[in-house]
Formats: structure tokens, sequence, C-alpha cells
């Protein structure tokens, strides 16, 4: 039997390699276990759909409206602005502002892709008209827009709580310790690297003078300030559950768009919407197959399989974390985040419990895992999109991606996997563990 799960694992990278759509790429591996494996599609198929009316995967679909709407309404760029007025000045200070723009945009919509795609259309053009390289400054930006996979409240930590049956709310704090540890690393290593930039800074101005510009944007920025504070202080305060949220994050960014900083029509309404539609069919499908192919393999004894090759290789607890952190690092340079997140968490878990790792922490080992898979090639979706937006080559991108990745953030996928801590002390502190 693990002959014929490895064929289709087998058959499923190369389906992959060959950039035929998610969805039909796993109902491809499926349908080859439903033919060799003796897998019953009706007994599958009625499975996923007892999975798939929970309420709580609403939330994804949810999500994904919000940052579109988000995007078109422009909350991205009166935060940009008002933190500007801050720190602005100070060499290297546009890059600290696009990081903590990308932390907060990522934070309210729990995507990825949002805090790229509202973000660096206003603040790249920025970064470049004041010295930075072009590569230089969509690396930045697209790096850090995966901050919003890990600060809650996160789509694939949802995803994760859901399939795992773990506290979505200990899954959402667990990251929040290293998505902040990893926005200072990045913060430290663009005032490192701005040294060597020849920056066009903006005149001194008097004391007054920066208080009073600091005011009138924080005052139009108001309402793009409140949503956070919406969003996260409903959930954490018992208000909203993360479906709720994500519904009430979509239904407040309408009216902002259009009465307040009118920045949307109804054309663009109906375009963001459409464009959203399509996106949540298509990953939708995409999650159906998916959960469809991880549960074969959970019928089939993969997970107590994978647990006897671990410990056939070594009794070492240390060498088999790092062996998953390795496995997870792959999974996630050959498919998004959600899709790992929904192949890999039932088929390690049983693992990673028999190691003595708490569930919430290893929602924080795969959380950071699967986000940094966003920006390594070859999937590296999040990476594409921003040379899109950023309007570079990928030889521009691909050296300050690697500073970013390599001195930022693999320190802290380590730090997750062995100091406990760093995941567990907020969930801790709420009495969710």
């Amino acid at each position: 039997m693990l002959t014929i799960v490895g064929i289709c694992v087998i058959l499923l990278i190369l389906l992959l390699m060959l950039k035929i759509p998610l969805p039909y790429c796993f109902g491809g591996a499926l349908l080859f276990m439903c033919i060799f494996a003796g897998v019953s599609m009706k007994s599958m198929m009625l499975w996923v759909f007892s999975q798939t009316i929970s309420p709580v995967l609403l939330a994804s679909p949810m999500f994904i409206l919000a940052g579109s709407y988000m995007g078109g309404s422009g909350i991205a760029t009166k935060l940009l602005d008002f933190v500007d007025s801050f720190i602005g000045r100070i060499k290297g200070g546009l890059g600290v502002v696009s990081v903590l723009t990308c932390a907060v945009i990522g934070a309210i919509s729990g995507s990825g892709f949002t805090g790229v795609a509202a973000t660096g259309p206003v603040i790249i053009p920025r970064m470049v008209e004041q010295g930075y390289p072009r590569g230089y400054s969509t690396a930045l930006v697209t790096v850090s827009s995966v901050l919003g996979l890990l600060i809650p409240p996160s789509g694939i930590l949802i995803i994760y709580g859901w399939v795992t049956e773990t506290s979505i709310l200990a899954c959402f704090l667990s990251t929040v310790g290293p998505g902040l540890l990893i926005t200072l690393l990045f913060c430290i290593i663009n005032m490192i690297i701005s040294r060597k930039f020849d920056l066009v800074l903006d005149e001194p101005r008097p004391f007054k003078e920066k208080i009073r510009i600091a005011g009138r944007r924080g005052a139009i920025a108001l309402p793009a300030l409140l949503m956070p504070v919406i969003i996260l202080g409903g959930i954490y305060g018992g208000i909203f559950t993360p479906t709720e949220a994500a519904a009430v994050a979509a239904i407040y960014s309408i009216p902002i768009g259009f009465f307040v900083y009118r920045t949307m029509n109804l054309k663009d309404f109906y375009e963001l919407t459409l464009d959203s539609v399509a996106s949540i069919g298509a990953i939708m499908s995409m999650i159906i197959f998916c959960l469809m192919l991880s549960q074969t393999f959970v019928l089939l004894q993969v997970p107590q399989a994978i647990i006897d090759i671990f410990f056939s290789l070594t009794n070492s607890r240390i060498l088999m974390l790092i062996l998953i952190n390795l496995f997870l690092f792959v999974v996630g340079m050959i498919v998004n985040d959600a899709t790992g997140m929904i192949l890999c968490a039932p088929i390690l878990l049983p693992l990673v419990l028999k190691l003595g790792i708490s569930p919430v922490q290893f929602a924080a080992i795969m959380g950071v895992n699967l986000a940094m898979g966003g920006v390594t090639p070859p999937y590296a979706s999040i990476l594409y999109l921003g040379m899109r937006i950023g309007k570079c080559e990928f030889n521009e991108i691909f050296g300050p991606t690697m500073i970013l990745l390599v001195f930022g953030y693999i320190p802290v996928v380590f730090l997750t996997t062995f100091w406990p801590a760093l995941s567990l002390w907020l969930p801790g502190l709420f009495g969710l563990l």
C-alpha cells in the first residue's frame, strides 16, 4: 500500500510541475487512489460534504473578500501616510514604514496577497523615488507581506484549527510572538542595508509642523486605524468569531471606500467582487480535493507509517524536528500555504504529538514554514505577484529576498520550533492551553 501512496505522491508532484491548476492536480491524485487503492469516492464525497458545511471554513472566503475591498478602499494608503509622518524622514525609515504597513494590512485581512497588492503600488514607487533600488524595494514589501499569514487573524491558522480541531483563538495567538519578532528583524535588516543607499530625504521640519502634519494625517487615517481595533478587539473580546470578524471587515471596507476616502465606485466594487468570487471558487475547489486526498492518506494509515519511518531513521528529537521543518519548507515551495496546511496537518500531527509538541505550538511551526513558501521558488506566488507590481525582474528581487529570509525569517523558524515559550506564552496567558 505504501508503494501506491508513493506513486500517488510522485504523480501529484509531476502534475504540479506541469503547472496544471491545483484542483485538477489533487483531483487526479485522488482518482489514482480510488482506482488503485480501492478508496470509495462516494464515501469521500459524503465525508468532505460534512466537513465543508462548517461555519469555520466560511472565514477563508470572507477574508479574501475583505482583502479585495481593503485594496480598493484606500485604507493601506492612509495607514502608510500616517506612519510615514513619524519615521519617514529617518534614513531607512520608509523601509520600516513599508514593513509595519504590510504587517498591519495583513493582520486585518489574514492574507499575504493583500499586503503586497494593497501597499505595493503605493510604497514601491515612493521608495524608488527616494533612492531605494527597485529590486530591494519590491523584495522588502513582498517578503513583509507574508506577515499577514502570521499576525492574527490568519487564514491558514483558521484552516489548521478546523482540520486538527484545535482552538482557533489559541492558534491565532501562537504566531503573534514569531510574527512580531520577524517584523522587528526585518526592520533592523532594512536599517542596516539602507545605510549603503544614497537616499533623498525630506527637509527637516520644525517640531510644531511635524505635530500638525501627524495630527492631520492621523485624522484622515482614523477610519483605517479603527479597522484593526474593531476586528482584533472583536475577536479577542469574544464579540466576534473569526468568521464574523471577516464579514465585518468586508462590510466595513465598503463605506470607507465609497464615502470616506472615495477611492471606489460601483464599477470598481463590481470588479473587486467578481475577482474575489473567482478566487474563492478556485480555492474552495482546491480545498475539497485536497481534503479528500488527505483523508485518503489518513484512512490508509500513512501518518503511522511516517512515524515509523522517522523513528527508524533516528531517535533524536532534535533531528526529527529539523526533518519536519525541512519537509514543510519543501511542501511550501511546491504548493500554496492553504493546500500545505490541509494536506500536512492531519498527517504530521500524530508524529509531533508523539514527540511531545503541543498542537498549538505545531500551529506556529506550520504557519511560519508554509508562509515562507509564498516567497520561495518554484511556487512563490506572492513573490511573483510582487515582481509584477514592482515591475522588476527575478534577478533583481532574488538577492534581497534571500537576505531577508536567511537573516530575518529562518532564525525565527528554528526559534519557534525549539523555544516553545515563543509561541505558547500568549495562549497560556489567555488560559487557552
